[in-house]
């Protein structure tokens, strides 16, 4: 009895198989030719620009304590050029006293003193003059004395303020560097939003910073009179420019607006971020109140005025005026009570 068998399947793929590859195959093309993701293709350009105005505004901070020492060292030396002056003038005046003890020394000591006085005419009178001469003579030496300690004095300050000097053209210097680094920073910024669509550039500020700049007043009250009347002041510079180095009263940048806010209330802050970063007491962010200086980026770059209503003012970059953004616009670094 024959037995019979299923014939074995060939080597071939039979029409599922096909039909299985054809769509795997299909879907396959259709993700090759679909975004690797949802990215737009200005997103990197946009990134560029915020890396390279956080990069111009340390620059400007950086160009601001060097243009702050610059003018320290100036302050310095003008007061060292006043009193070297002043020491110049005594030590000529001390001169011409001693020229003429010197003067009187000579002619009336020309002879030996016991000579002179066999030679006298009146004794009496000699003795008088020599005990006279004694006397000048001692004055003379505390003269001297005292000439040689003003020298001195007057050759020291002239190499300090030579070193001082020598700092201030240093401190030029590395204003011009930074000033240039800003510059060239700033001019790419611009370059990379102008070549952005003008959807592309306003995503690329509401993604950065809000705009608005008519919230209503603070919500909490200031820690202090002072404090209050640095956020009148921050309030009234609201629609400003930003100017890279200026600190008011027509254009800021972030750390000139709340020094110059500050002043406004007779309060002197220093002129950088990072210097008033410890102009004062640090606070937590939970317990921030209106006046208090929000501090921004590990490296503290850039800094605010908190207004409340989880607000704060600054002057955000160029071509951006002074205006209100919520306070975590950027990583908030420290918050420091004045």
């Amino acid at each position: 009895m024959g037995s019979h068998r299923r014939t074995a399947p060939s080597s071939g793929p039979d029409r599922s198989t096909v039909v299985a590859l054809g769509l795997l195959s299909a879907a396959a093309t259709a993700l090759g030719a679909a975004p690797p993701s949802a990215a737009t293709p200005y997103d990197d350009t946009r990134a560029d620009v915020d890396r390279l105005y956080q990069e111009a505004e340390k620059a400007t901070e950086a160009y601001n304590a060097a243009d702050e020492r610059a003018d320290g060292l100036r302050r310095q030396i003008a007061a060292m050029q006043d009193g070297i002056a002043r020491k110049q003038s005594r030590v000529n005046t001390m001169r011409e006293s001693l020229g003429s003890l010197a003067g009187a020394q000579y002619r009336s000591g020309g002879l030996e003193p016991a000579l002179a006085l066999l030679l006298s005419d009146d004794p009496e009178d000699y003795l008088e003059k020599a005990s006279v001469l004694d006397r000048i003579s001692v004055h003379q030496t505390g003269e001297l004395s005292r000439l040689r300690s003003a020298l001195r004095s007057l050759a020291q300050d002239r190499t300090e303020a030579a070193g001082r000097l020598g700092a201030l053209e240093r401190s030029r210097k590395a204003v011009a560097a930074h000033k240039r680094t800003v510059e060239k920073k700033l001019a790419e910024a611009r370059r990379l939003l102008g070549s952005l669509p003008a959807g592309e550039r306003a995503a690329w500020d509401r993604a950065t910073r809000s705009a608005r700049t008519d919230l209503p007043g603070p919500g909490a009250v200031p820690s202090s009179a002072r404090a209050a009347a640095a956020v009148a002041a921050a309030r009234s510079a609201l629609g400003r420019p930003y100017v890279w180095g200026a600190n008011g009263p027509s254009g800021f940048d972030c750390s000139g607006l709340t020094q110059w806010s500050y002043a406004q209330a007779g309060v002197a802050l220093p002129r950088t971020s990072q210097a008033q970063r410890y102009a004062g007491r640090q606070v937590p962010l939970s317990e921030a109140r209106p006046g208090d200086l929000v501090v921004y980026r590990s490296d503290a770059s850039h800094v605010g005025m908190y207004m409340g209503n989880g607000q704060v003012i600054h002057a955000p970059y160029p071509g951006a005026p002074v205006r209100y953004d919520p306070v975590g616009m950027m990583p908030v670094s420290s918050v420091t009570r004045v």
